[in-house]
């Protein structure tokens, strides 16, 4: 049996294995069979963790309006329920954390949505307006992994923390309680709201995990700035500020001006139609831009 150790001597996980393999009698096939695929079962579960720290099965969807007033706030709702609805169609679990905030679980989640944050513009006549003239308008969308581990430190102190009645329909509250919950992270000026959660316990833990989620997407959205010259499969810089995509409703066309390829039929695609643009992306960062 022909076998190339190197890999396994090389990982710490596995050299004490390497090592006794060798000690073992070539005629022993029996015993050196098990123990290579007890190092490669090592391996591959590291793999697998590696993978999915990179690649995390959870995720913070956030929708803000732009530019634009009502419309834009329009839009915005538009995109979030674009969004749910592809996320649930693919049976994600999704739910709402507050006003276009959602928590979404769900195999390859991070992977598939993470080239949609970004500035995202759509051009339409809106239904107020009586002289036919096309408005354009905006929202930013924000796709935050949720990493079992974080290196982000945060002191209590850095934290200012409020407690309200959760809202129901028409502003009314339905809590007696306050069970709502804002932070407002002092050194960043970052403020994030958990109001889903039936208890303020629940709703705080929630809260402190979007904290963790923007507060790590800023980090590594500075570390991008600083390196994307060295970045050969870069789309875009994951930066909200940085117009991607362009909704022009009178032409029937979504344009994704980072890869510059259009799609038509929005109608389907704002419906949670969206996989065929997500393939175009993770396409063309396979491929190194």
């Amino acid at each position: 049996m022909d076998i190339d150790l190197e890999k396994y001597k090389s990982n710490p996980k596995t050299a004490y294995l390497a090592k006794a393999f060798l000690e073992l009698p070539a005629e022993d096939e029996e015993s050196r069979k098990m123990m290579l695929e007890e190092m490669d079962r090592i391996l591959e579960g590291e793999n697998k963790t590696s993978e999915d720290e990179e690649f995390p099965n959870e995720i913070i969807l956030e929708v803000r309006a732009g530019a634009g007033g009502e419309e834009a706030l329009l839009f915005a709702k538009e995109l979030a329920e674009m969004y749910v609805a592809y996320a649930r169609n693919l049976g994600w679990q999704v739910v709402e954390m507050d006003k276009l905030v959602f928590e979404i679980k769900g195999k390859d989640i991070y992977k598939k949505l993470r080239f949609e944050t970004g500035v995202h513009r759509i051009q339409r006549v809106p239904a107020t307006e009586k002289m036919g003239r096309v408005h354009t308008s905006t929202a930013s969308v924000a796709i935050l992994p949720l990493r079992k581990k974080t290196t982000i430190e945060i002191k209590p102190t850095d934290l200012e923390i409020e407690t309200s009645r959760s809202g129901g329909a028409g502003g009314q509250n339905v809590n007696k309680v306050e069970t709502a919950v804002r932070i407002i992270h002092k050194p960043t000026g970052i403020d994030v709201r958990s109001t889903s959660q039936r208890s303020q316990l629940k709703n705080r833990e929630a809260a402190m995990s979007i904290l963790i989620a923007k507060l790590e997407a800023k980090k590594e959205e500075e570390e991008s700035a600083k390196y994307s010259a060295h970045r050969k499969n870069q789309i875009g810089t994951a930066d909200r500020s940085e117009k991607i995509r362009t909704y022009n409703i009178l032409q029937d066309r979504i344009t994704d001006h980072r890869i510059k390829e259009s799609w038509h039929n929005i109608e389907k695609i704002m419906q949670g139609g969206i996989d065929p643009i997500l393939k175009a992306l993770d396409e063309y960062s396979e491929k190194g831009g």
